[in-house]
């Protein structure tokens, strides 16, 4: 039975100081760090995101002049840029498979995705065999929240490592992990995973 290490958008641009920044982004970045290095061997495939949206156009409505935080947000994570790469306290040695998503059209879920060859992350956990994955980044209330959805969905045991994440704000976020454990998601810390 191989296990995964889901790592979802631990990005300058939503880390303090981004464009997007999340409180506790950093704290998440040097945290998820430590875990790895602790931890990486327990894990079959180790996936991280990111955001890579396209500099031109406004992304399949995902940017908007006026965001609304709802639906359409600022500009942030375009391509090539600092605020795509990730966080600087991000270790991502240990990390097999990099996956963008966006590229000029709304994503939050690392699912929506590929890597540069082209493989998605349900096509990964299901050739390597995944059946139960451990969830962690940012944030909680959106990208978390879609991946982990759809990890369950894909047939995946799925664990929200909870001090390894952070989200936008308290209520979305506590209402996105009570929504993910009513779908099966499992919450624990990670020093209990």
């Amino acid at each position: 039975m191989s296990r995964a290490l889901l790592i979802v958008d631990v990005q300058n641009d939503f880390t303090e100081g981004g464009a997007l920044a999340v409180d506790g982004g950093d704290a998440v970045a040097s945290a998820v760090s430590a875990f790895l290095a602790a931890h990486a061997t327990e894990y079959d495939v180790i996936i991280a995101s990111r955001d890579w949206h396209d500099a031109e156009g406004d992304n399949g409505g995902h940017f908007g002049e006026a965001p609304d935080y709802v639906d359409t947000w600022p500009v942030h994570c375009v391509a090539g840029t600092p605020g795509a790469d990730y966080d600087p306290l991000l270790v991502t040695d240990a990390v097999t498979h990099h996956v963008h998503k966006g590229q000029g059209r709304p994503a939050y879920s690392m699912f929506e995705g590929a890597t540069e060859t082209g493989d998605t992350v349900g096509a990964i956990l299901t050739a390597a065999g995944v059946l139960e994955a451990d969830v962690v980044g940012i944030a909680t209330d959106h990208c978390v929240r879609a991946s982990a959805l759809d990890a369950v969905a894909h047939g995946v045991r799925v664990r929200i490592l909870t001090d390894l994440i952070a989200g936008v704000a308290p209520g979305p976020s506590a209402a996105a992990l009570a929504e993910l454990a009513h779908a099966g998601a499992v919450l624990v810390e990670s020093d209990s995973a």
